[in-house]
């Protein structure tokens, strides 16, 4: 099986400024409900950071601000997809509670369910093990 390459946002700078991404539907989403735009969510990737990368999804969550002169900063993270050859899709941008905070695999994945489900939960040992629920 082939090693996923690994991506930087230096390396995905280029495709942004050129116009080769796309905008997943939750950015659309998120846009809406919370106020911001398509040239905020490209400025907070121009000046972010990388916060996490997820090399087996070939993903990345960015953590970047959009900047309200003279003194306002608001956090933005950005989700990236590198997957496809010569393009970033932007998969989701929003507004985090807590700005630095990384999140794992897992969790980035129960926040972009379309479904807005809550994680069924299931014990991974048998029931004998644990203590009666009543």
């Amino acid at each position: 099986m082939k090693k996923p390459r690994l991506r930087r946002l230096p390396d995905l700078l280029p495709y942004l400024k050129e116009g080769r991404y796309r905008l997943g539907p939750h950015v659309a989403k998120h846009m809406l409900q919370e106020g911001f735009t398509e040239l905020d969510v490209l400025r907070a990737l121009e000046w972010g950071r990388e916060l996490a990368i997820y090399p087996e999804d070939q993903r990345m969550l960015v953590l970047g601000y959009m900047v309200f002169p003279p003194r306002l900063r608001l956090p933005l993270h950005v989700v990236l997809e590198y997957a496809t050859p010569r393009q970033v899709d932007i998969v989701t941008a929003f507004i985090p509670k807590e700005p630095y905070r990384v999140y794992s695999r897992r969790r980035l994945a129960a926040l972009l369910r379309h479904d807005r489900a809550l994680e069924e939960v299931r014990w991974t040992k048998p029931l004998d093990l644990y203590p009666a629920w009543e």
